[in-house]
């Protein structure tokens, strides 16, 4: 039997047989697309009514190989673990810890939860279609797909801004600045997720659509077609989500390491000229303080534009017909994108003092090295920057 089918084109055995039985055929052949890696198109694999979402572009190459989408899979699930684990854990002691319930902290709250749904959203999807080497759940399934990982991105980045921007608030304008506040900070959220949701579901209104991409396992916004509706899309919505975020991130984060380096050497030079050690007072170790959680903050960012940099690339070689694109390092692209989604609970327990601090009483286990808080000459108290913050003190 298997002899006889190698004659025939994969996606015309699953239009000829009814759907519920695609689990068999993939019983009965393993895995379908690896029957014809040495002479058949990657297209073979498409399920009949996916087929039309597919670009040609994709039909002139061979399957990816078995071996590869295991791995894929394995990756994938990886940052399923993580990703879930650590960003659950940073939810729970941010939202369950009064100390920790700052307003700028509510901002690392939305980070840690958009990070948390996008793997729960993406990777069981992905293995899933890992395991059986093509897009297998329907267009719908494409659709949401597609939708909660590109809204979930966005949610990020523009969270990471806010971030900055308090950095910025905080250590650069000081007393002048407007402090945040819960109400400021939930409608900063709101903002967000409401500018994330229309940008998201612009593609199923007709502007742009999503499709399957590279080895048609996952989906993503069409960035193949040339015709101007979706490339009008693409070019506006990394405009919005890539490009302006950065410019705000690095304005912020010039003029903060500017006024960091510029207090800390008029202190030394004054420290220098009265002959003592140190002229810091309360108010310098707090704002010593800050630029520390600008620094966690900083981190978080820049891992994730090196998470998703090189996708953007791949989607405007796509844009651009640029040629080197293939299915294999388009779905790496894709895959290594989601890793944004692990750095987060990583840096904050590697380096936020009292994160770390309370992590240390609720679950020891979770927490290697000191947990001591630094010496009164350089203290890591939390980020205050609220007006309820500066009542307490």
């Amino acid at each position: 039997m298997l002899e006889n089918l190698t004659t025939f084109n994969f996606s015309e055995i699953l239009y000829a047989i009814n759907w519920q039985r695609v689990d068999e055929i993939w019983s009965e052949f393993g895995k379908g697309c690896a029957l014809y890696a040495a002479n058949g198109s990657i297209m073979d694999c498409v399920t009949p009514d996916m087929a039309h979402l597919v670009n040609p572009y994709w039909s002139k190459f061979p399957p990816m190989d078995s071996t590869m989408s295991q791995i894929l899979g394995l990756f994938t699930l990886a940052l399923l673990l993580i990703s879930a684990c650590g960003n659950g854990v940073v939810v729970f002691i941010f939202g369950g810890t009064k100390s920790l319930r700052t307003p700028a902290n509510l901002l690392v709250l939305n980070l840690a939860f958009s990070d948390f749904c996008m793997m729960v959203s993406q990777a069981p999807v992905m293995i899933i279609n890992f395991y059986h080497e093509t897009w297998i759940l329907g267009p719908l399934w494409c659709d949401i797909y597609a939708i909660c990982g590109s809204m979930f991105g966005c949610v990020s980045i523009w969270s990471m801004c806010m971030i900055a921007l308090d950095r910025y608030n905080v250590i650069v304008k000081g007393v002048s600045g407007r402090p945040m506040t819960i109400k400021l900070a939930l409608m900063k959220i709101i903002a967000i997720w409401l500018f994330a949701t229309f940008w998201t579901l612009a593609p199923l209104m007709g502007w742009s659509r999503y499709v399957p991409e590279g080895n048609l396992t996952a989906c993503s916004i069409d960035y193949m077609t040339r015709d101007w509706n979706p490339r009008s899309y693409l070019l506006t919505y990394s405009v919005l989500v890539y490009f302006t975020p950065l410019f705000l991130i690095c304005y912020s984060y010039w003029f903060i390491i500017a006024a960091v380096a510029a207090h800390e050497k008029a202190m030394r030079e004054q420290a220098k000229k009265m002959n003592v050690k140190s002229l810091r007072s309360s108010e310098d170790c707090e704002k010593s303080a800050e630029a520390k959680l600008a620094k966690v903050a900083l981190t978080t960012i820049s891992l994730w534009f090196m998470a998703w940099t090189p996708y953007l690339i791949i989607c405007y070689c796509g844009l651009f017909e640029v040629e080197g694109l293939t299915p294999l390092n388009t779905i790496w692209g894709a895959t290594f994108a989601k890793t944004s989604a692990v750095y987060n609970p990583i840096v904050y327990g590697i380096s936020h003092p009292k994160y770390r601090l309370v992590l240390k009483e609720k679950c020891p286990c979770c927490v290697f090295g000191s947990t001591e808080e630094p010496k009164p000459d350089a203290p890591a108290a939390e980020s205050q920057g609220t007006t309820e913050a500066e009542s307490n003190a």
